[in-house]
């Protein structure tokens, strides 16, 4: 959930990290209304201690409203690239992206139509 955002005449970006933090670039601002931030979440779960590499989309995700669309990429997880699975064999990994935001981008609520995927593989 990259939360509200506000464009004008010039594109940009939002940064969403892992930690749920916004950052702007380009013409694209975030008003003080922020909407629901927050960075994706899933939980891990096998045996304690050990761990595990994480693989995170490589391609564009389209999200739309209407007919109008956005790409999120470059995502970025925390841990990174590999987790260590706690005492009760769990752990949180959070996921954040970069939203692209076009020139005049038409206002709405933009929504993927397919889930993203990530993989985790045990070692």
């Amino acid at each position: 959930d990259f939360g509200n955002v506000a464009v004008g005449a010039t594109g940009g970006t939002v940064i969403l990290s892992p930690a749920s933090v916004r950052t702007d670039t380009g013409g694209v601002t975030l008003p003080a209304v922020t909407g629901t931030v927050a960075a994706a979440s899933f939980t891990i779960t096998g045996t304690a201690g050990y761990t595990y590499a994480i693989t995170l989309p490589s391609t564009d995700l389209t999200i739309t409203s209407g007919a109008n669309t956005m790409a999120v990429n470059t995502f970025t997880s925390s841990p990174t690239p590999t987790g260590t699975l706690d005492g009760s064999g769990n752990e949180t990994l959070t996921v954040g992206a970069t939203l692209n935001v076009d020139a005049n981008q038409p206002s709405g609520v933009y929504v993927s139509g397919t889930p993203f995927e990530v993989t985790v593989n045990y070692n």
